[in-house]
């Protein structure tokens, strides 16, 4: 199994001390998280894309970069890029020179996001969210594919004979396909013959196997081997301690702010309480045998090759001791037990 620490750069109160770091602090914090990440043998880091408070991930393009040059090893994502509200030509352009920047560590994930404030900001309407995406990921793929691209649709100006540059750094930038509420995203990964990255966060498995689950029946649909299925998948948190009560105790003020936050209820998550979504969800407090166990379980499920965590919301220093004790208990054994392809002198595709 690999593994990749994921950030959407929220600036909530600390769930402890109350206290709000500055956009600079916040900032230049995520870029050493995602350092200290690789010295840990992390594989890949992400950073979300998100437009209004308390989010300052308005531009994962720019943040990545900013990592890349710090960094040598761990692959970047932007988890997602909000590709139903861009402009196709600017995402081709900004995102090839970032794989340049990178040495060819880009992995794309694309989406139409779960924040509805950014519908309004960039002139579209919530309901053309999935004909939006999928206009624009074409696009983004002939000019990635092609040069002298002439085009023409219903979100942007037509194009004459256009070769966006730089042209990417690798021969092919792999592309994932966030997928968290609907079949229409696994369709659209399943007919390119793409892996999808699952967010499961907010509801219970059963949610997400059934999108997963979709996927793979039309991998095979669209001609293509669902036993090379490529799948990641999140989970809410991660907080390890000795017992799942300490852990519980520690890990509570920080889950009560982020699930308070206008993003997180806009998800209209069913579980009612911290107990419950360790329970039933995927929430990653305890001990590290009872997270292992959890993702084991999750991997049953789903087939996942790919673990994302997030430690968003805790201090700096509980942030290092956790991503510490997940390297130190977690990872060697869940690479041991669960074999993974991913990022192993290959593309993430099936085609």
């Amino acid at each position: 199994m690999k593994f990749v620490l994921f950030d959407l750069m929220g600036n909530h109160p600390n769930g402890v001390t109350g206290e709000v770091l500055t956009a600079q602090q916040r900032i230049q914090h995520v870029i050493d998280q995602a350092v200290f990440a690789e010295s840990l043998g992390f594989d890949g880091y992400g950073v979300g894309e998100r437009h209004g408070a308390p989010f300052l991930s308005s531009s994962p393009a720019v943040m990545l970069t900013a990592i890349a040059a710090k960094t040598s090893k761990i692959r970047l994502l932007p988890t997602v890029s909000v590709l139903s509200v861009l402009d196709p030509v600017r995402v081709a352009e900004d995102y090839a020179t970032l794989d340049h920047l990178s040495g060819g560590r880009l992995e794309l994930m694309i989406g139409k996001g779960n924040d509805p404030r950014h519908y309004p900001l960039f002139g579209i309407s919530e309901e053309e969210q999935w004909e939006s995406l999928a206009e624009r990921y074409r696009l983004l793929k002939r000019l990635w594919n092609e040069e002298n691209v002439s085009w023409e649709g219903k979100y942007r100006p037509l194009l004459t004979n256009v070769t966006t540059q730089p042209r990417p750094y690798q021969k092919q930038i792999p592309i994932w396909h966030g997928s968290a509420s609907s079949p229409l995203s696994t369709e659209l990964a399943a007919k390119n013959g793409e892996p999808i990255f699952s967010s499961n966060t907010f509801h219970p498995m059963a949610k997400y196997k059934e999108l997963i689950d979709h996927y793979r029946e039309r991998l095979e649909y669209y001609g293509h081997d669902p036993k090379k299925a490529v799948v990641g998948a999140g989970a809410r948190g991660l907080y390890l301690a000795r017992t799942t009560e300490e852990a519980m105790k520690r890990y509570r003020p920080y889950y009560d702010i982020f699930m308070g936050t206008e993003a997180s209820k806009f998800n209209q998550s069913p579980f009612k309480d911290l107990e419950d979504h360790i329970q039933k969800g995927s929430a990653l407090v305890g001990s590290a045998d009872q997270v292992i166990e959890k993702i084991l379980k999750y991997h049953q499920a789903f087939g996942h090759q790919v673990q994302s965590i997030s430690v968003e919301g805790l201090s700096k220093e509980e942030q290092h001791e956790q991503l510490e004790r997940f390297a130190e208990e977690v990872i060697p054994v869940l690479r041991r037990e669960i074999p993974s392809t991913v990022w192993e002198n290959e593309q993430p595709t099936l085609i």
